[in-house]
C-alpha cells in the first residue's frame, strides 16, 4: 500500500470492540489543513470536522466543535446509569449525541456573534460523528455537512450519511442539468444559532469497517476505488489502509485537505 503521504497527522487507537485509525492530510493545494479528526478510544467515539472560513477560522471552528464534542460526551458518561440505556428509536444515547451536537454548534455561534459574524460570514464545519458507548451495542451517528460516514460489510460499501448540500437536495429533487456546485452546503456547525443533524442508530457486526472522511477523500474518487482499498483493511494495517486512501484521493485530483478515519469492529 501507499506509504503515509506528507504534511499529514496519523493517530491510532484501541477500542473495545475494534481498532482504529486516522490520518489527515494538508495536500498540495492548501496552505494549512482546516480538517481535524477525533479519536477517542476510551469514549468509543470517533469524529470528522471540515472547517470553513478562512484558513486560521476554518481550523478554530474544526478543533472547537471536536473538543466539545468529546467534553459533553465525556461528561455524560459521568451521568446517570441509564444514560446509555437505548430504548425506543436509540433512546437516551442518541438524545444525549443531539444535545452534543447542539452544544457544539451554540459554541461556535457565540464566538461568531461575539466577532460580530452572526451573519452567516462566520466560521463554521461539517460534523460527522460515530459513538459506540457501550460494547456489543449499536453505534450512534450525528451528521452536519457534507463530510461522509461509509460502511464495508461483507464486501459491500453502503454511504450511512447524506450530503447536506444543494447539490444533492437538487439531485433528490430529480434535477439532471444545471446543478449546484457540489460544495455548498445547507447547513453547518457555526453559522446560525440552531442545526438539524442527521442521526441514526448503527447496528454493529464484527467485521464491519467504517470509514468516516472529509470531502476532500470522497470528492474525487469512486465509490468503487475506496470499496476496494477498504477490502484489504486488517487490524495490523489499519495505518496502511488510511494512508492508501489519502493517497488515492490526491492521485485523484483532490484539491482540498483529505482526512480518513477508519473503526475495524472485533465485536
Amino acid at each position: 500500500m501507499a506509504s503515509q503521504p506528507p504534511s499529514s497527522t496519523a493517530q491510532h487507537g484501541t477500542l473495545a470492540g475494534g481498532s482504529a485509525c486516522a490520518i489527515t492530510a494538508t495536500g498540495p493545494f492548501r496552505a494549512t489543513n482546516e480538517d481535524r479528526f477525533l479519536l477517542a478510544p476510551e469514549l468509543g467515539l470517533l469524529a470528522v470536522a471540515d472547517g470553513m472560513g478562512g484558513h486560521a477560522d476554518g481550523a478554530l471552528a474544526s478543533a472547537m466543535a471536536l473538543d466539545v464534542l468529546r467534553g459533553f460526551l465525556d461528561t455524560a458518561g459521568h451521568g446517570a446509569d441509564d444514560t446509555f440505556a437505548p430504548g425506543a428509536h436509540g433512546g437516551a444515547p442518541l438524545h444525549t449525541l443531539a444535545a452534543a451536537v447542539a452544544q457544539a454548534n451554540a459554541h461556535l455561534y457565540q464566538a461568531n456573534v461575539a466577532r460580530g459574524r452572526a451573519d452567516g460570514t462566520g466560521m463554521g464545519t461539517t460534523l460527522t460523528v460515530l459513538w459506540r458507548p457501550v460494547l456489543d451495542g449499536p453505534a450512534y451517528v450525528g451528521h452536519v455537512g457534507d463530510s461522509r460516514l461509509y460502511l464495508l460489510r461483507a464486501g459491500r460499501l453502503a454511504q450511512l450519511t447524506r450530503d447536506q448540500t444543494l447539490y444533492q437536495q437538487a439531485l433528490d429533487a430529480g434535477r439532471t442539468t444545471a446543478l449546484p456546485g457540489r460544495n455548498l452546503l445547507l447547513q453547518a456547525l457555526g453559522p446560525g444559532p440552531a442545526v438539524q443533524p442527521e442521526l441514526l442508530v448503527q447496528p454493529v457486526l464484527p467485521g464491519d469497517l467504517y470509514l468516516l472522511c472529509s470531502d476532500g477523500l470522497h470528492g474525487e474518487t469512486a465509490p468503487a476505488d475506496l470499496a476496494a482499498i477498504l477490502a484489504t483493511a486488517r487490524d495490523d494495517n489499519l495505518h496502511d489502509c488510511c494512508a492508501a486512501l489519502v493517497a488515492q484521493a490526491l492521485a485523484d485530483g483532490s484539491r482540498d485537505n483529505v482526512t480518513a478515519v477508519l473503526l475495524r469492529c472485533s465485536g
